[in-house]
């Protein structure tokens, strides 16, 4: 008589099977030899301080909100935005410059809103990168997701994102990223004239 042998299926496999599946969709976003969506690299290890991801006021940061009003915390890594009436207070997770050389602060506004932003390398980009290409329209492989408040500095913007790792992180050339949800919401409120402090 052959015994046929019976696989049991313990918690602790379960679980370990689980978590490699739930684990998989951000390994698949990784697209070989593709310069716009690179492997993503370590960040070095730093303390998590969850409280540093909080609601704020607007007063220590604006002397009113006029048009709305923006605060871009690149250490906490979160964006804030306040109603001109201060009856809308939102809070999104962002990305933030790469490095302190692409970080820049101060005050600033939104000038223009594009829903379905095309998007071009800016020329120190392409210095640093001469494979990226010159030019790519509206769509799933534009850095820019899909929305973007283009702000009064040159270059900057405060824009969605299609690769969702980004957020959360140092991973960009210099604008702020969001998830493509977050901007179309912040797009829906935001205003030409909108004030915009990154700290």
């Amino acid at each position: 008589m052959v015994k046929k042998s019976i696989t049991h299926t313990t918690r602790r496999g379960f679980v370990a099977g689980v978590s490699a599946l739930v684990a998989s969709p951000a390994i698949a976003q990784y697209t070989p030899g593709d310069p716009l969506r690179p492997a993503p690299e370590d960040e070095p290890a730093v303390r998590r301080n969850i409280s540093g991801f909080r609601a704020l006021d607007w007063q220590p940061y604006f002397s009113n909100t006029k048009n709305g009003a923006i605060l871009v915390d690149t250490v906490s890594r979160a964006l804030h935005y306040w109603s001109d009436d201060q009856s809308v207070y939102k809070l999104y997770p962002s990305s933030v410059p790469l490095t302190e050389e692409l970080t820049r602060r101060g005050r600033t506004s939104v000038i223009r809103k594009v829903e379905g932003p095309s998007w071009s390398p800016t020329p120190s980009m392409k210095k640093r990168n001469p494979e990226w290409p010159d030019y790519i329209p509206p769509g799933p492989d534009n850095p820019l997701g899909t929305h973007a408040l283009y702000l009064s500095w040159k270059y900057y913007r405060i824009h969605g994102t299609h690769d969702t790792r980004k957020i959360g992180r140092r991973s960009s050339n210099g604008c702020i990223g969001l998830f493509n949800n977050d901007i179309a919401e912040l797009f829906s409120m935001a205003r030409v004239g909108t004030q915009v402090l990154l700290i």
